[in-house]
C-alpha cells in the first residue's frame, strides 16, 4: 500500500512493478542485473481518486499516461533495485499529490487605459512611417 495523504492510499492491486536492465554507467552490473524499475499505476480504475483528480493527473502525466488509463513511472537513477523502487513510488506519490490540488481560478483583469492609448499611438506612428514609403516620382522632388 502506498500512502499519498491521510485520506488517500493506493492499494497494492493498483500497482505493478517490472524490473529491466538500466542504461548508463554501472560497469558489469548494468549487463547482469535488472535494477531499473517500471512502476505502473492503474489510475483510470482507481476508486481512491475523484474524476476531476484523474483528469488533472492525465494532463500532468503527459506521455507517461497510457491509452488504457495507466500511469507509468520509470526509475533507473541508482544501481540498487530497492532504491529505484522507492524513487519510483515517491515520484508517483508526488505526481498524485500535485494532481490533488485544483488549479487557482484565473481572475480576469482589464488592461489600463494608458496601455490602450500607447498601443494606438504606436499604431499611428507605424502608419505614418509606412505612408512615407510610397513611390517617388520625378516631378514631386521639386
Amino acid at each position: 500500500m502506498l500512502q499519498i495523504t491521510n485520506g488517500i492510499a493506493i492499494q497494492d492491486w493498483e500497482l505493478s512493478e517490472q524490473f529491466t536492465r538500466a542504461s548508463g554507467p554501472g560497469g558489469q552490473n548494468v549487463n547482469k542485473l535488472s535494477t531499473a524499475v517500471e512502476l505502473r499505476f492503474e489510475a483510470a480504475r482507481s476508486p481512491q481518486l475523484a474524476p476531476s483528480v484523474k483528469a488533472r493527473l492525465k494532463r500532468m502525466a503527459g506521455r507517461r499516461w497510457t491509452s488504457d488509463g495507466a500511469v507509468i513511472i520509470r526509475a533507473e537513477d541508482t544501481r540498487s533495485q530497492a532504491r529505484n523502487r522507492e524513487i519510483a513510488r515517491e515520484r508517483l506519490a508526488e505526481l498524485i499529490r500535485a494532481a490533488l490540488t485544483p488549479p487557482r481560478p484565473r481572475i480576469r483583469t482589464r488592461p489600463p487605459r494608458s496601455a490602450d492609448r500607447k498601443r494606438l499611438d504606436q499604431k499611428t506612428q507605424r502608419s505614418a512611417k509606412k505612408a512615407l514609403r510610397g513611390r517617388v516620382t520625378p516631378d514631386s522632388t521639386g
